[in-house]
């Protein structure tokens, strides 16, 4: 399915819960009004209109939260389910905070009574939607019919893909050849095979939408009159960029002025996302020094006082896409103990992060600090400066960077973090190899839902001290 499909669906989706919350929101208001209870119930218009409003974006926000309308389309009905009634529980309990921060003062009887009507016809609506995108998709739809120039693996590929997608319109009509040497395809049925040389003919005689290039990179030059053509008729003309099939990055087109470039990119590049996570960063970092204040300054003036050195280590790291920084901590070791690390090494037990169970080094008020994970703090500065992120691979030495292994190095393009996936599995019992791993998880899969779960995650990790060495 086209990405400008699931878009369609995805305003399909949005419109119905949109809808279903509408009437939802009527039928709570109207039982409410009816039921013999001792206080009058009622909205003033303005009053009531906001309340729908908010309500709405409460459930349209849940379920693009956690990409819910991107997903339904390709899930069973089985996980959609899960996600609808995931959508039907969050999103009240969303609404409540919502009017309790507005002083709104809502009846309880009138929320119960909205939750459980929307509770009963989102998963209704959604069981049963099959028929109605049908009709959708036909009367917005349409069928787009597509021809595939290529013949080879690459073209029967996609013409496959295409096949998947006969439910939302898109019909594939034949082949196209430059020296075809066969006359049909047969794939779910047989398709026929025409040289492309008659694609003059074939646009006057058909209803040709779209042409679709699955050609190797090397005959793309070739066609240059084939894409001429195309660009005169005003025919829809897509490449096929599988010229590298073990390469796993996101594919998008991209623009420098006036000139596109054809992106590949290993990493989330989503730039909104992106700058609604560093908003986050800014808003909890900032929120979280003011309130640590106090016990910062407490923890600061007992390391002064424990053990003879500076107040806090600091260290320059690698962040992203290994611009170096200088990382902030709380001192827990003792002053030298970066000269004495190479006395130490025989005890190390990773293979290429240097860390030691009871480490020696550490002051009796560091290992209290370690443990709890309160010598981090500091790195909430980093974060304010924009050298960190709350969440996001740990930032790595210039010297570890350097032994990583090539898929490794792919961790650094992502800002470092507090904290990630490594500390809600186990923090130092974690080995470095899953470790990476996880890096790499965070990496492919990251969206501001993952990053809250993270948080959220870690917070009992830390208090209880799990996982610290």
């Amino acid at each position: 399915m086209f990405s400008r499909h699931q878009r369609k669906l995805r305003l399909f989706h949005m419109l119905a819960d949109g809808v279903l919350v509408w009437l939802a929101f009527e039928a709570a208001y109207q039982a409410r009004s009816w039921l013999p209870l001792a206080h009058n119930f009622y909205f003033l218009l303005p009053v009531k209109i906001l309340l729908l409003l908010l309500s709405m974006l409460c459930y349209w926000g849940t379920a693009l939260w956690f990409g819910d309308y991107e997903a339904f389309e390709g899930l069973g009905r089985r996980e959609t389910m899960r996600r609808t009634l995931r959508q039907a529980s969050l999103a009240p309990a969303l609404l409540v905070l919502v009017q309790f921060a507005l002083r709104l003062d809502m009846s309880r009887v009138f929320l119960a009574l909205f939750a459980g009507f929307a509770g009963l016809g989102l998963p209704l609506f959604r069981w049963n939607a099959e028929p109605i995108l049908r009709w959708y998709r036909r009367r917005f739809g349409g069928e787009h019919f597509l021809w595939i120039v290529g013949t080879g693996d690459s073209a029967r590929r996609v013409a496959g893909l295409v096949e998947d997608a006969a439910t939302y319109g898109l019909r594939l009509s034949g082949f196209l050849d430059a020296s075809p040497v066969v006359a049909a395809i047969e794939l779910r049925r047989e398709y026929p095979v025409y040289p492309l040389a008659e694609l003059p003919v074939l646009l006057r005689q058909h209803v040709i939408d779209e042409v679709l290039f699955a050609v190797p990179s090397e005959q793309l030059a070739e066609l240059e009159e084939t894409f001429l053509l195309c660009d005169e008729e005003g025919v829809r003309s897509r490449v096929a960029v599988d010229f590298f099939p073990h390469v796993h990055s996101d594919v998008y087109l991209e623009r420098l002025g006036a000139a596109p470039m054809l992106t590949f990119s290993g990493a989330p590049h989503d730039e909104i996302r992106l700058l609604l996570k560093r908003f986050i960063d800014i808003v909890l970092a900032a929120a979280s020094l003011a309130l640590a204040t106090p016990v910062m300054l407490a923890v600061a003036l007992l390391v002064k006082l424990t053990s003879p050195g500076p107040l806090l280590f600091r260290q320059v790291r690698c962040g992203l896409n290994g611009r170096r920084f200088v990382l902030y901590k709380f001192r827990s070791m003792v002053a030298d103990a970066e000269a004495r690390r190479a006395e130490l090494a025989s005890l190390n037990e990773r293979t290429l992060v240097f860390k030691i169970k009871d480490d020696p080094r550490l002051t009796g008020v560091g290992r209290w600090l370690r443990k709890f994970s309160i010598d981090e703090w500091p790195q909430l500065w980093n974060v304010l400066r924009g050298d960190m992120s709350l969440v996001g691979p740990r930032p790595a030495i210039p010297s570890e960077v350097e032994h990583y292994q090539r898929w490794q190095r792919r961790r650094l393009r992502m800002r470092p973090g507090l904290t990630c996936l490594w500390v809600v599995e186990g923090r130092d019992g974690v080995d470095f190899e899953r470790w990476m791993e996880l890096d790499m998880q965070y990496i492919d899969n990251w969206s501001l839902a993952l990053d809250w779960k993270i948080m959220l995650r870690t917070i009992p990790q830390v208090v209880i001290g799990k996982g610290a060495h």
